[in-house]
């Protein structure tokens, strides 16, 4: 088969989930029990205490997705009508929708050029006296600068909430798990995560007040250990008994599949070494590879060359910037410089897998070198 028609394991297949007979009987276990509702089944709650050890927190919290997740953290914080909370251009809508449904405004601030994460003297130079929180987006599942982040929200008594949907056991410059600096930290368990249940979120904090919150927003503001009286405002974000059961399984492959992808990853970084025109992350260690994020010179021309070659390449990762949305009006072209040059010139994504044969990686090495010699 010619190699331009060999085609590489993805999410949305067989060969590039890890799915097994575990995952099946998990499955065939809450549907013998018939409690497919996690307010009445013991697989959610499972599922909690299994990550709240994973990340040596206090409590987490499941819910219906990793939106979701972050619409608990953004509750429980407190975010309400007026208020502000500093994010970044880069990402999915999902990191802004749960401050747009609490009826308050999105601050962008830039991001770093090297990586694309949030820049903490801008986040610094964007808070004001209604500030309420700051979401840090581990992008690609490389660390934020978190270290800053938390030093800044402490000065300014905010709360700081991690988003990790794409950074599954990354760890920060110090060797520590990304999710165990902020208030609160949301992970996402949907079809192109790391780990994938279809959807489903959790949450996780050391704090019992905002896991209080969170647990009563996800349910509709219900205490159930006292009867029907609804605490709070809150929606149904529960997790179903079926979705928890399979995370359950797959928060026990999650370990290997970051290690898979972190081996797969430095050997692709030492492939294209001396490549010009195209860099992997200067700051590999502890890196979570939801992606490969290549720095470039064009990225169109790069992502055409890649895609020829049969490999597939985002110019960008974004076509627009969050702001530059029609959901979100009112934010001016040019407001974060640095986040729109990446998305329109140097940002290149590789989608990445854990199921990358030796050979699949030298693969997309040949043709980032034939694309690199154009």
């Amino acid at each position: 088969m010619p190699e331009r028609e060999m085609h590489l394991p993805t999410v949305l297949g067989p060969r590039g989930r890890t799915f097994g007979e575990e995952e099946r009987a998990a499955v065939l276990r809450v549907l013998d029990s018939a409690v497919l509702c996690s307010a009445f089944g013991s697989e959610a709650r499972s599922l909690e205490a299994e990550m709240a050890q994973l990340y040596s927190r206090a409590e987490a919290v499941a819910s219906s997705s990793g939106t979701a997740a972050l619409h608990l953290a953004v509750a429980a914080a407190g975010v309400g009508p007026g208020d502000e909370v500093i994010t970044t251009p880069l990402s999915d809508f999902g990191t802004v929708a749960p401050v747009l449904a609490q009826q308050a405004r999105v601050v962008f601030a830039d991001v770093r050029p090297e990586d694309g994460n949030l820049d903490p003297e801008a986040v610094e130079a964007a808070v004001t006296p209604r500030t309420k929180a700051v979401i840090a987006v581990h992008l690609f599942g490389g660390a934020a600068d978190v270290g800053a982040l938390r030093a800044i929200c402490d000065r300014h008594g905010l709360v700081l909430i991690e988003d990790c949907a794409q950074a599954w056991l990354g760890e920060d410059t110090a060797g520590e798990l990304l999710g165990t600096r902020g208030d609160i930290a949301c992970f996402s368990l949907q079809q192109y995560k790391h780990i994938t249940a279809g959807d489903g979120g959790l949450s996780v904090t050391d704090d019992p007040a905002l896991a209080r919150h969170m647990r009563l927003f996800m349910d509709k503001g219900w205490d159930r250990t006292e009867g029907r009286i609804h605490r709070e405002a809150g929606l149904n974000y529960r997790m179903t008994e079926l979705t928890a059961a399979v995370a359950r399984v797959q928060l026990t492959r999650v370990a290997e599949v970051v290690r898979l992808r972190r081996e797969r990853a430095e050997r692709l970084a030492a492939a294209i070494a001396g490549l010009d025109g195209a860099r992997m992350p200067a700051q590999r260690a502890g890196h979570a590879w939801w992606v490969v994020p290549l720095l470039v010179d064009d990225n169109s021309r790069w992502a055409k060359s890649l895609q020829t070659a049969g490999v597939p390449a985002l110019p960008g990762y974004l076509e627009r910037p969050l702001y530059a949305n029609p959901a979100l009006p009112g934010y001016p072209p040019g407001l974060c410089p640095r986040a729109e040059r990446l998305i329109d010139r140097t940002l290149l994504v590789l989608q990445w897998n854990e199921a990358y044969t030796e050979g699949d990686v030298d693969r997309i090495a040949r043709a980032l070198g034939e694309a690199g010699s154009r």
